[in-house]
Protein backbone atom coordinates (compact mmCIF):
# COMPACT_ATOMS: atom_id res chain seq x y z
CA UNK A 1 0.00 0.00 0.00
CA UNK A 2 2.92 2.34 0.70
CA UNK A 3 4.08 2.36 -2.91
CA UNK A 4 0.52 2.97 -4.08
CA UNK A 5 0.18 6.02 -1.84
CA UNK A 6 3.17 7.87 -3.25
CA UNK A 7 2.78 9.84 -6.47
CA UNK A 8 6.31 10.15 -7.90
CA UNK A 9 6.87 13.73 -9.01
CA UNK A 10 10.10 15.41 -10.06
CA UNK A 11 9.87 18.82 -8.41
CA UNK A 12 7.31 18.32 -5.62
CA UNK A 13 8.53 16.33 -2.64
CA UNK A 14 6.52 13.90 -0.55
CA UNK A 15 3.32 13.91 -2.66
CA UNK A 16 1.03 11.11 -1.55
CA UNK A 17 -2.50 9.92 -0.84
CA UNK A 18 -3.26 9.72 2.88
CA UNK A 19 -6.53 7.82 2.49
CA UNK A 20 -7.04 4.08 2.48
CA UNK A 21 -6.72 3.41 6.21
CA UNK A 22 -9.25 1.30 8.11
CA UNK A 23 -11.31 3.15 10.70
CA UNK A 24 -12.85 2.33 14.05
CA UNK A 25 -16.30 0.80 13.67
CA UNK A 26 -15.66 -0.51 10.16
CA UNK A 27 -15.02 1.01 6.75
CA UNK A 28 -12.01 2.94 5.57
CA UNK A 29 -10.88 6.37 4.44
CA UNK A 30 -11.52 6.87 0.73
CA UNK A 31 -8.57 7.06 -1.63
CA UNK A 32 -8.25 9.64 -4.40
CA UNK A 33 -9.59 12.49 -2.25
CA UNK A 34 -6.89 13.33 0.29
CA UNK A 35 -3.39 14.30 -0.78
CA UNK A 36 -0.45 15.81 1.08
CA UNK A 37 2.89 17.17 -0.12
CA UNK A 38 5.67 19.68 0.13
CA UNK A 39 5.54 23.02 -1.69
CA UNK A 40 4.88 23.18 -5.44
CA UNK A 41 7.22 26.00 -6.39
CA UNK A 42 9.59 23.71 -8.27
CA UNK A 43 6.93 21.61 -9.97
CA UNK A 44 7.78 20.62 -13.52
CA UNK A 45 5.26 20.80 -16.35
CA UNK A 46 4.90 17.02 -16.06
CA UNK A 47 4.23 17.37 -12.34
CA UNK A 48 1.54 19.95 -13.01
CA UNK A 49 -0.15 17.64 -15.51
CA UNK A 50 -0.13 14.79 -12.98
CA UNK A 51 -1.57 17.05 -10.28
CA UNK A 52 -4.23 18.35 -12.68
CA UNK A 53 -5.37 14.75 -13.25
CA UNK A 54 -6.33 14.58 -9.56
CA UNK A 55 -9.06 17.21 -10.15
CA UNK A 56 -8.34 19.08 -6.94
CA UNK A 57 -11.07 21.32 -5.59
CA UNK A 58 -9.12 22.66 -2.59
CA UNK A 59 -5.47 23.45 -1.91
CA UNK A 60 -4.71 24.15 1.74
CA UNK A 61 -1.35 25.92 1.93
CA UNK A 62 -0.14 25.95 5.54
CA UNK A 63 2.85 28.18 4.80
CA UNK A 64 3.11 31.81 5.83
CA UNK A 65 3.50 34.78 3.49
CA UNK A 66 7.29 34.84 3.53
CA UNK A 67 7.47 31.17 2.58
CA UNK A 68 4.87 31.55 -0.15
CA UNK A 69 6.60 34.63 -1.57
CA UNK A 70 9.96 32.84 -1.60
CA UNK A 71 8.52 29.74 -3.28
CA UNK A 72 5.30 30.62 -5.13
CA UNK A 73 3.42 27.53 -6.27
CA UNK A 74 3.33 26.77 -9.97
CA UNK A 75 -0.13 25.99 -11.35
CA UNK A 76 -1.26 24.15 -14.45
CA UNK A 77 -3.13 26.04 -17.15
CA UNK A 78 -6.82 26.00 -16.28
CA UNK A 79 -6.15 25.51 -12.55
CA UNK A 80 -9.36 26.43 -10.71
CA UNK A 81 -9.08 24.90 -7.24
CA UNK A 82 -9.76 27.15 -4.27
CA UNK A 83 -6.51 27.99 -2.47
CA UNK A 84 -6.73 28.50 1.30
CA UNK A 85 -3.92 30.25 3.17
CA UNK A 86 -3.34 32.55 6.11
CA UNK A 87 -2.39 36.10 5.17
CA UNK A 88 0.54 36.39 7.56
CA UNK A 89 3.03 33.99 9.10
CA UNK A 90 2.08 30.54 10.37
CA UNK A 91 5.42 29.49 11.85
CA UNK A 92 7.80 32.42 11.46
CA UNK A 93 10.26 30.02 9.86
CA UNK A 94 9.60 26.55 8.52
CA UNK A 95 9.70 24.31 11.62
CA UNK A 96 12.83 22.46 10.53
CA UNK A 97 14.59 25.81 10.00
CA UNK A 98 13.31 27.20 13.29
CA UNK A 99 14.52 24.13 15.19
CA UNK A 100 17.97 24.45 13.64
CA UNK A 101 18.82 27.44 15.82
CA UNK A 102 19.00 25.16 18.88
CA UNK A 103 20.70 22.27 17.10
CA UNK A 104 24.41 21.79 17.54
CA UNK A 105 24.26 18.07 16.74
CA UNK A 106 21.76 15.33 15.85
CA UNK A 107 20.69 14.68 19.47
CA UNK A 108 20.06 18.38 20.06
CA UNK A 109 18.10 18.53 16.80
CA UNK A 110 15.79 15.74 18.00
CA UNK A 111 15.19 17.60 21.27
CA UNK A 112 14.58 20.89 19.47
CA UNK A 113 12.02 19.28 17.16
CA UNK A 114 10.18 17.75 20.11
CA UNK A 115 10.00 21.15 21.84
CA UNK A 116 8.77 22.76 18.65
CA UNK A 117 6.04 20.18 18.11
CA UNK A 118 4.80 20.70 21.66
CA UNK A 119 4.29 24.40 20.81
CA UNK A 120 2.99 24.34 17.23
CA UNK A 121 -0.62 23.28 17.98
CA UNK A 122 -1.15 26.46 20.01
CA UNK A 123 0.06 29.08 17.51
CA UNK A 124 -2.91 31.28 16.66
CA UNK A 125 -2.17 31.72 12.98
CA UNK A 126 -1.65 28.02 12.46
CA UNK A 127 -4.91 27.35 14.28
CA UNK A 128 -6.63 29.72 11.81
CA UNK A 129 -5.50 27.77 8.75
CA UNK A 130 -6.17 24.41 10.42
CA UNK A 131 -9.78 25.56 10.86
CA UNK A 132 -9.94 26.35 7.13
CA UNK A 133 -8.52 22.93 6.35
CA UNK A 134 -11.30 21.13 8.21
CA UNK A 135 -13.94 23.48 6.84
CA UNK A 136 -12.80 22.92 3.25
CA UNK A 137 -12.79 19.15 3.62
CA UNK A 138 -16.18 19.15 5.34
CA UNK A 139 -17.69 20.94 2.33
CA UNK A 140 -17.68 17.64 0.43
CA UNK A 141 -16.45 19.27 -2.76
CA UNK A 142 -14.03 16.67 -4.04
CA UNK A 143 -10.28 16.15 -3.73
CA UNK A 144 -7.83 18.32 -1.80
CA UNK A 145 -4.13 18.64 -1.14
CA UNK A 146 -2.68 20.03 2.08
CA UNK A 147 0.94 21.14 2.12
CA UNK A 148 3.52 23.32 3.82
CA UNK A 149 7.16 23.78 2.85
CA UNK A 150 8.53 20.26 3.29
CA UNK A 151 5.15 18.60 3.83
CA UNK A 152 6.11 16.97 7.11
CA UNK A 153 5.57 19.08 10.26
CA UNK A 154 2.58 21.40 9.93
CA UNK A 155 1.13 19.06 7.31
CA UNK A 156 1.87 16.05 9.50
CA UNK A 157 -0.05 17.54 12.41
CA UNK A 158 -3.03 18.50 10.27
CA UNK A 159 -3.24 15.02 8.76
CA UNK A 160 -2.87 13.34 12.16
CA UNK A 161 -5.79 15.36 13.52
CA UNK A 162 -7.96 14.47 10.53
CA UNK A 163 -7.09 10.79 10.86
CA UNK A 164 -8.14 11.01 14.52
CA UNK A 165 -11.47 12.57 13.56
CA UNK A 166 -12.12 9.84 10.99
CA UNK A 167 -11.31 7.02 13.42
CA UNK A 168 -7.97 5.90 12.01
CA UNK A 169 -6.01 3.94 14.63
CA UNK A 170 -3.21 6.05 16.14
CA UNK A 171 -0.63 3.47 15.02
CA UNK A 172 -1.81 3.73 11.41
CA UNK A 173 -1.82 7.52 11.65
CA UNK A 174 1.75 7.36 12.93
CA UNK A 175 2.67 5.07 10.03
CA UNK A 176 1.38 7.69 7.61
CA UNK A 177 3.34 10.41 9.38
CA UNK A 178 6.55 8.40 9.22
CA UNK A 179 6.18 7.74 5.48
CA UNK A 180 7.83 11.14 5.01
CA UNK A 181 11.13 9.37 5.70
CA UNK A 182 10.74 7.02 2.74
CA UNK A 183 8.34 8.75 0.32
CA UNK A 184 10.01 10.36 -2.67
CA UNK A 185 13.58 11.57 -2.86
CA UNK A 186 14.75 12.12 0.72
CA UNK A 187 18.26 13.08 -0.39
CA UNK A 188 16.86 15.88 -2.55
CA UNK A 189 14.71 17.07 0.35
CA UNK A 190 17.70 17.04 2.67
CA UNK A 191 19.72 19.01 0.13
CA UNK A 192 16.96 21.61 -0.15
CA UNK A 193 16.69 21.86 3.62
CA UNK A 194 20.45 22.15 4.01
CA UNK A 195 20.48 25.21 1.79
CA UNK A 196 17.85 27.01 3.88
CA UNK A 197 19.30 25.98 7.25
CA UNK A 198 22.89 26.83 6.41
CA UNK A 199 21.91 30.15 4.85
CA UNK A 200 20.52 31.20 8.22
CA UNK A 201 22.70 29.38 10.75
CA UNK A 202 25.99 28.59 9.02
CA UNK A 203 27.72 25.25 8.54
CA UNK A 204 25.29 22.86 10.26
CA UNK A 205 26.53 19.29 9.83
CA UNK A 206 24.85 16.79 7.50
CA UNK A 207 23.67 14.40 10.24
CA UNK A 208 21.87 17.23 12.02
CA UNK A 209 20.18 18.38 8.82
CA UNK A 210 18.97 14.83 8.10
CA UNK A 211 17.30 14.85 11.51
CA UNK A 212 15.68 18.21 10.83
CA UNK A 213 14.44 17.17 7.38
CA UNK A 214 13.01 13.86 8.53
CA UNK A 215 10.32 12.94 11.03
CA UNK A 216 10.41 10.89 14.21
CA UNK A 217 7.58 9.32 16.21
CA UNK A 218 8.74 11.32 19.24
CA UNK A 219 7.80 14.58 17.50
CA UNK A 220 4.17 13.70 16.84
CA UNK A 221 3.85 12.11 20.27
CA UNK A 222 5.06 15.41 21.77
CA UNK A 223 2.32 17.32 19.92
CA UNK A 224 -0.39 14.85 20.93
CA UNK A 225 0.78 14.90 24.56
CA UNK A 226 0.88 18.71 24.72
CA UNK A 227 -2.67 18.96 23.37
CA UNK A 228 -3.96 16.36 25.82
CA UNK A 229 -2.25 18.08 28.75
CA UNK A 230 -3.75 21.47 27.92
CA UNK A 231 -7.21 20.38 26.74
CA UNK A 232 -7.77 16.96 28.28
CA UNK A 233 -8.10 15.15 24.94
CA UNK A 234 -7.62 15.57 21.22
CA UNK A 235 -11.40 15.61 20.83
CA UNK A 236 -11.76 18.55 23.23
CA UNK A 237 -9.02 20.44 21.39
CA UNK A 238 -10.70 19.78 18.05
CA UNK A 239 -14.08 20.99 19.26
CA UNK A 240 -13.05 23.88 21.51
CA UNK A 241 -10.17 25.29 19.44
CA UNK A 242 -10.51 24.02 15.86
CA UNK A 243 -14.33 24.16 15.71
CA UNK A 244 -14.76 20.53 14.73
CA UNK A 245 -18.06 19.91 16.50
CA UNK A 246 -20.28 16.85 16.04
CA UNK A 247 -21.88 18.28 12.88
CA UNK A 248 -18.54 19.02 11.22
CA UNK A 249 -17.17 15.65 12.30
CA UNK A 250 -20.16 13.95 10.70
CA UNK A 251 -19.74 15.97 7.49
CA UNK A 252 -16.09 14.94 7.29
CA UNK A 253 -16.91 11.29 7.84
CA UNK A 254 -19.75 11.38 5.31
CA UNK A 255 -17.47 12.82 2.61
CA UNK A 256 -14.29 10.90 3.35
CA UNK A 257 -15.28 7.41 4.54
CA UNK A 258 -16.57 4.38 2.68
CA UNK A 259 -17.91 1.01 3.80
Amino acid sequence: MTDQRVIPLQGVHNFRDYGGYSVQGGGRVKTGLLFRSGEHGKATDEDLAAIADLQLQHVIDLRGNSERNANPCRRAEGFDAQVHFFDGETAGLAPHVEAAKDSIDADAAHAAMERLYSQLPFRDNLIWIFKRYFSALASGEGASVVHCLAGKDRTGMAVDLLHHILGVHPDDAMEDYLLTNTAGNLDARVAAGAKAVRAKYGNVDHATIRVLMGVDARYLIAARKAVEEQHGSLDAFLEDVLEVDSARREALRLHLLEA
